[in-house]
């Protein structure tokens, strides 16, 4: 656990330059990468890049670091993303509802919508029987859930932030 102070979710986003968004970028790439190679790759002081990547990390801009798991072979051979609409009486109970999906073991993530869905939930399973029993028992036996569509993963690609554009200013003049 961090002893940072963590910054208030309520609070203004703090402004950033454009080295803090070569770090961010560079991280996003690859967040293993040592701070040595992180300040080269940036330009700047290995001192003065730890400094930055600690400010970016107090300010609740980096919120972590994690490792890509392939889910399929640890044995996990179902993927599947799940959308979930909730009664209009049960509107007042969707962050309680979110909160009790992540504690469920087979849910990777819960992401909430707009539009005619309320929740998308993605799911790793060992088999078609343990991804039917979540989506009988977790889901459709659940008095708030009005209603489910379950799809298949077949493959999942993750875009590389370094084929796929040079900074997130390129990301935002993007235009199709």
């Amino acid at each position: 656990m961090s002893d940072r102070i963590v910054r208030r979710p309520d609070a203004p986003p703090p402004r950033l330059d454009e080295v803090d968004e070569r770090i961010l970028w560079v991280l996003a790439s690859d967040a293993r990468i040592p701070n040595n190679r992180l300040a080269a790759a940036v330009g700047i002081a290995p001192s003065t890049c730890l400094v930055r990547v600690r400010a970016l990390e107090d300010a609740g801009i980096i919120t972590g670091y994690r490792a890509e798991v392939d889910i399929a072979r640890l044995g996990f051979s179902i993927e599947a993303m799940v959308s979930v609409r909730v009664h209009a009486a049960a509107r007042h109970e969707l962050r309680e509802f979110a909160k009790r999906l992540l504690r469920v073991p087979v849910v990777l993530d819960v992401s909430f919508l707009a539009g005619d869905k309320d929740f998308l939930v993605h799911i790793a399973c060992t088999s078609t029987e343990q991804l039917r029993d979540f989506v009988a028992d977790e889901l459709s036996g659940d008095p708030s859930v009005a209603t489910t569509q379950t799809s298949i993963v077949f493959e999942r690609l993750v875009a590389d932030r370094e084929h796929q554009a040079g900074s997130y200013g390129e990301l935002r003049r993007w235009q199709a």
